[in-house]
């Protein structure tokens, strides 16, 4: 029952963000613009994150944990990034971000790296599936997908 409330928790929780970045672009609603993508990245490490602990054993494999917090992914995935990346929201504009500017720069290579995120995405379902043997290859592309965006679009921590 507790698996089924949180795949249902966390499906609303991307829909609403998803309504949020709608809403906020429509409106021009800057704030709510940045608090969806801080969200978006918050959910999508919260769910790696359980893959990665089944992957490492330190969290006892779950099936249908597994399965949610894969599907999940995919779903995060699937976000238009367009209206959460608004102009000025980079590290030399605003403080609590770590965003080059270069992503405004070359934006359709930020939305292409974004792209293979989805496409290393589409195979977690699928692998976790066959157990926690299965979730470490797996979540290596992606893994690798997101680096490949951080190590161009991120800036490092101070």
């Amino acid at each position: 029952m507790f698996l089924l409330n949180a795949k249902l928790v966390g499906t609303a929780t991307i829909l609403a963000i998803s309504l949020t970045a709608g809403s906020a672009f429509a409106q021009d609603d800057y704030e709510n613009q940045l608090k969806a993508r801080k969200g978006q990245f918050n959910l999508l490490a919260l769910n790696v994150g359980v893959l990665g602990g089944m992957a490492r054993g330190n969290v006892d494999y779950d099936a249908a944990l597994a399965q949610a917090a894969a599907e999940n992914i995919v779903a995060i995935a699937a976000i238009n990034q367009m209206p959460l990346w608004p102009e000025g929201s980079d590290e030399m504009s605003i403080d609590d971000t770590r965003a080059k500017p270069e992503i405004w720069d070359n934006f359709s290579d930020f939305a292409s790296k974004w792209a293979a995120v989805g496409t290393a995405a589409e195979g977690l379902p699928a692998a976790v599936g066959s157990g926690a043997e299965g979730i470490g290859p797996a979540l290596g592309p992606l893994g690798g997908t997101c680096k490949d965006c951080h190590d161009t679009y991120r800036a490092p921590r101070n």
